[in-house]
């Protein structure tokens, strides 16, 4: 990645978890620039780490190897301890990049309320951006809110947008939106679904079907499964997002709504229990404001401030 390129998502990443930072991190400058911690500083380090919801495991190795290296009162560089062993976790799973070989289709997925409309707008405007040609498929058929609101954001990003009425068949309008994509060499599809299905036996019919209409015109599609998570719900939503994340065929985390959390290294037990890239996060709510996951100028941000 060219260096203008991961200045500018440093940026972006700084400006995403400043309430990380301001509640949370403030304190951690002084105690990781310190070449040798007593207990006291030790415990106050992993309260710190644990508060920013960087996961049990993940504080628990670090600390590990902390007090490892500080033995025999040796000097240590505790901020270069912290971020090499984050980007190794983070690392554990990199992202395919976005790109288009024929026609690509995506589905998001993830309950309702995690911004996955909003999501799936401002990716079809990411694309478009690169040059691309979008084509967005309202699929999320229970909410006639979610069908306007993907109105709004195909104008917004210049994209044709297909839908139905409210109550419409989901794997029906994917198979038209398959269908039309291909026909005028759409490079992407970009098909959102329903949040509100309240047993994992119907979601997973639900999205079977949408595969099998899918498959009827692109064999191999869908090609990217993309699961929306909310990082203001910190560790709380791991369990409903490991059963999409089974059920769902899920290939792709996005983290939403970053910038609204004191918790912004949730992240980190995101990727390391779920065991999935992360491809892209939001962090605000500009049409810009979803940008590719980087491990290190996430890491970077998290711990510069």
């Amino acid at each position: 990645m060219g260096v203008g390129l991961l200045g500018g998502l440093f940026s972006k990443f700084k400006q995403g978890l400043k309430r990380t930072q301001e509640l949370v991190l403030a304190p951690l400058g002084r105690l990781l620039g310190l070449r040798r911690l007593d207990a006291a500083q030790l415990e106050e380090l992993e309260d710190l780490l644990l508060q920013a919801d960087l996961g049990v495991t993940a504080v628990e190795q670090l600390m590990a190897r902390l007090r490892s290296e500080l033995k025999g009162g040796t000097e240590i560089d505790a901020k270069a301890i912290l971020k090499e062993e984050l980007l190794r976790i983070l690392r554990q799973r990199p992202a395919q990049p976005f790109v288009a070989q024929g026609t690509q289709v995506v589905l998001l997925v993830g309950v309702n309320g995690v911004g996955k409309t909003t999501t799936l707008g401002k990716l079809a405007a990411l694309l478009k951006t690169r040059g691309e040609s979008v084509l967005v498929v309202a699929g999320d058929t229970f909410r006639a809110a979610a069908i306007d609101q993907l109105e709004l954001w195909g104008q917004r990003a210049g994209v044709p947008v297909i839908r139905n009425q409210m109550g419409g068949d989901p794997a029906a309008i994917a198979f038209d939106g398959a269908t039309s994509a291909l026909a005028k060499g759409t490079s992407w599809v970009l098909i959102d679904t329903a949040g509100r299905l309240h047993t994992k036996d119907h979601l997973m019919k639900e999205l079977d079907k949408i595969h099998r209409s899918l498959q009827k015109v692109i064999p191999d599609a869908p090609h990217r499964v993309l699961l929306v998570l909310d990082a203001t719900t910190g560790q709380n939503g791991l369990h409903q997002a490991e059963t999409f994340a089974r059920v769902a065929g899920v290939t792709d985390l996005v983290l939403t709504k970053l910038d609204g959390s004191a918790k912004g290294g949730v992240v980190v037990p995101i990727l390391d229990r779920l065991k999935l890239p992360i491809a892209f996060v939001g962090v605000g709510e500009g049409v810009d404001d979803l940008i590719p996951f980087e491990a290190e100028a996430f890491v970077d941000s998290l711990l510069d401030g």
